[in-house]
């Protein structure tokens, strides 16, 4: 079993210029970016990137949720997932493209209350 993976090198740069933002830690921003990657509801089985970005650990991303992840994978990809698939190959797809959707939806916002309240939903931020 793999437990690390590696970012590319344009979603480390996205998440450090983020962090030096929002002060959101990469561990928080990983999240926000597979959210986002995943309500694109497309697969990221052909997606490539590099892996020359920020070294991340398994229990950092997934936390103990990793069979939720993991099931909301396969649904999007209309199949089971191989364990070696899921982790790291399916994870940092989506870390990678959900990163620079990320970003965009923080640069729309414009700051960071206003991204956390498109994130809820209230009043119309983006």
């Amino acid at each position: 079993m793999i437990f690390r993976l590696k970012t590319s090198k344009q979603t480390q740069e996205i998440f450090e210029e983020l962090e030096r933002r929002t002060n959101y830690k990469p561990y928080t921003l990983v999240k926000h970016a597979i959210a986002w990657s995943v309500a694109e509801k497309t697969s990221v089985k052909d997606f490539k990137s590099d892996s020359n970005g920020l070294d991340l650990n398994r229990q950092t991303i997934t936390g103990d949720n990793e069979e939720y992840f993991k099931a909301v994978f396969e649904l999007i990809e209309g199949r089971f997932l191989e364990e070696d698939e899921f982790f790291p190959k399916y994870v940092k797809a989506h870390i990678d493209r959900g990163s620079k959707l990320l970003l965009d939806m923080y640069n729309h916002a414009g700051s960071v209350d206003k991204y956390i309240l498109h994130v809820l939903g209230v009043g119309d931020t983006v």
